[in-house]
């Protein structure tokens, strides 16, 4: 191959109730989790050696981090590379570009979806079968949404992000993802978190219409949102100006924070809200798109 491109769509936590805090001092989780037509990109092309290489809107913000191309880089695209390079014996011939369209410590699981992606990339590069036995522990090893990310397909997560379980499917959205411009480090929303802790709910067995699935929606929560507007108060604005919008059904924070979603009633409706919420925050990063409409290729 001349050059692969996979795509690295957001994850969007669309309710995340914390269950309970763990002897090793992580939380576990009950999150239903959506992925969205918005995302970043990893590019692969020929190489001798392995290089690795940040582009798009978001590329300035590496600007003095590692992002080394060796082992112990704490990049997590790089580090997945060299993972399952050292796992399947393949050499690591490959020129790797990370096209960074999502904001960082933004909720929506961007690192993890990169990392994701390196896999799904190097899977098809090297001709690897996609389900392989090693990769349950190879994600999980990675990051905590490593794995439902690589699965890039509704799923709920409990645990720690370890266990994944089939859902009903979700009927396609219109959504719109806002980020105020300020990270919201996920260690310090979980170490603020006081409780209380969520009991396990179940899921419906189906969802027979968009209307059903957010009224469902409605009646689950994120239980971080009160940490993560202590870190950055500015969530409360974004949750407000999407609330106030036309033919919005549900506004809500996704995972740590600190980007907000809100689902519409139809594309035009979420494709104007976009608009207008851009024209009253020209200093946010804002995004139309469908939940539940992803391609890797």
């Amino acid at each position: 191959m001349r050059s692969l491109t996979v795509f690295a769509p957001a994850k969007i936590n669309l309710y995340l109730h914390v269950t309970q805090r763990l002897p090793n001092g992580y939380h576990a989780l009950d999150s239903l989790v959506a992925f969205a037509d918005i995302g970043d990109q990893i590019t692969l092309e020929p190489s001798k050696t392995f290089a690795f290489h940040i582009e798009g809107p978001f590329a300035g913000a590496f600007q003095g981090r590692d992002i080394e191309t060796a082992p112990h880089s704490t990049n997590l695209a790089v580090k997945a590379a060299w993972a399952l390079a050292r796992l399947t014996a393949e050499p690591l011939d490959v020129s790797m570009t990370l096209t960074k369209n999502l904001p960082l410590g933004a909720g929506i699981g961007g690192g993890s979806a990169d990392a994701a992606a390196v896999l799904w990339a190097l899977h098809q590069w090297w001709s690897l079968p996609p389900a392989a036995n090693y990769l349950p522990d190879l994600t999980k090893n990675l990051g905590a949404d490593v794995p439902v990310c690589y699965e890039s397909r509704p799923r709920r997560m409990r645990g720690i992000g370890d266990i994944l379980d089939d859902i009903p499917p979700l009927p396609e959205v219109p959504v719109v993802l806002v980020h105020p411009g300020k990270a919201c480090s996920t260690p310090s929303v979980f170490g603020s978190f006081k409780g209380p802790f969520a009991p396990v709910e179940p899921v419906p067995a189906s969802f027979e219409t968009a209307e059903s699935f957010v009224s469902f929606l409605h009646h689950r929560r994120n239980d971080l949102e009160g940490a993560a507007k202590n870190i950055v108060p500015e969530i409360e604005n974004v949750l407000k100006a999407i609330d106030a919008q036309k033919g919005v059904m549900l506004a809500r924070m996704s995972g740590s924070g600190s980007t907000c979603f809100g689902l519409f009633e139809d594309e035009k409706t979420a494709h104007s809200a976009a608009q207008s919420i851009k024209e009253h925050n020209p200093d946010w990063w804002i995004k139309s798109g469908w939940l539940g409409r992803t391609e890797r290729y």
